[in-house]
């Protein structure tokens, strides 16, 4: 295959897995170091990969507008194409607008018969996602052993940041500490009780009386994340369903740590170089969606992972404080707060 000049990678996902993606766009991108890079993502997450230093231009798609995105007018073309996606819409696109498409298998066979590269989907779990997503690569000759997660604020996104902790009298407060209490409703057996993150905050305050929290989470989780604020008083700044994915990303930034459950907000937390405690249920444990290559990641597994005791009823609440908070001692000793 000769060097492909315009690169497209397709991938309408949540923010987790297309943030899974960001190591085999990389790799390509460090292949191909003359090609220009084009990802088209989700609507409401394409956001998470402007500013990357190997991504030339970002854009939406999804499965309702694929059989209309290139017939409205007259559309880039590309010399490769790389689709994360089962939607076969997605990648009927991809075939129309690349001369040679590697995607997994569909269930169409004259689909697949299409393919540049058709590439088995690995079974359920059976390796870290951001390792199968890398297959679609692997499957041209292109291998990386860089598997963190990439995501880039811009200059002005963490000052604004910065004057928003000003404004909550929060910038000089150590350890500034964020939490992260709720994954999407689908995935609502991942949640960590919220009064386990109250009693932990009050043990983390106990011990570093200056620290101050900063509530990160959507609109759906506002009874949950509005009590937790009540419960922290001034010791706590609430910016749940307040912020930008963008616009808390960059928040993120100026943490001394972060805990968190197993969800998108997590996983752009693992591309900074911050301490950062995460808690991942027994149905998809650390192996799989945590942290790779992360230098200050403390991650707790639920203790029924790995066994035919777990299931999506098992109580994330068996996770007890006490096992957090040691996880949160260890963090915050061998990673103490810098002063800014």
């Amino acid at each position: 295959m000769h060097a492909p000049r315009t690169i497209l990678f397709i991938a309408v996902s949540r923010i987790g897995d297309t943030l899974f993606a960001t190591p085999a766009i990389r790799a390509v991108a460090q292949a191909y170091p003359d090609a220009e890079i084009t990802v088209l993502g989700h609507p409401n997450r394409a956001e998470i990969l402007q500013h990357l230093p190997f991504v030339h231009q970002v854009g939406t798609i999804t499965k309702k507008l694929a059989p209309w995105k290139d017939r409205l007018a007259f559309g880039k073309r590309y010399d490769l194409a790389f689709v994360y996606n089962f939607d076969e819409p997605l990648v009927a696109y991809a075939l129309r607008v690349a001369h040679r498409v590697v995607a997994f298998r569909q269930a169409n066979p004259a689909l697949n018969a299409r393919l540049y590269r058709c590439v088995a989907p690995p079974a359920f779990q059976s390796e870290h996602a951001v390792r199968q997503l890398l297959r679609l690569p692997e499957a041209t000759d292109i291998r990386t052993t860089d598997l963190r997660l990439a995501y880039r604020h811009t200059d002005h996104e963490r000052g604004q940041a910065r004057q928003r902790l000003e404004i909550a009298s929060a910038s000089d407060a150590r350890p500034l500490v964020g939490l992260q209490v709720a994954s999407f409703p689908t995935k609502g057996y991942r949640d960590w009780p919220i009064e386990h993150f109250a009693e932990l905050s009050r043990r983390i305050a106990t011990i570093w009386p200056h620290a101050h929290f900063l509530i990160f989470g959507g609109s759906r989780e506002k009874t949950r994340t509005e009590w937790l604020a009540a419960e922290l008083g001034d010791q706590a700044t609430l910016y749940a369903g307040r912020l930008t994915l963008r616009e808390t990303a960059a928040l993120m930034s100026w943490l001394d740590l972060y805990v968190g459950i197993d969800t998108g907000p997590t996983h752009i937390m693992s591309t900074y170089d911050i301490p950062m405690v995460a808690l991942y249920h027994c149905l998809s444990s650390s192996a799989h969606t945590g942290p790779l290559d992360h230098p200050m990641a403390y991650l707790i597994d639920h203790q029924k992972t790995d066994t035919d005791a777990c299931s999506d009823t098992t109580p994330m609440a068996e996770i007890s404080v006490d096992r957090v908070m040691s996880e949160v001692v260890k963090a915050l000793s061998e990673h103490p707060p810098a002063p800014r």
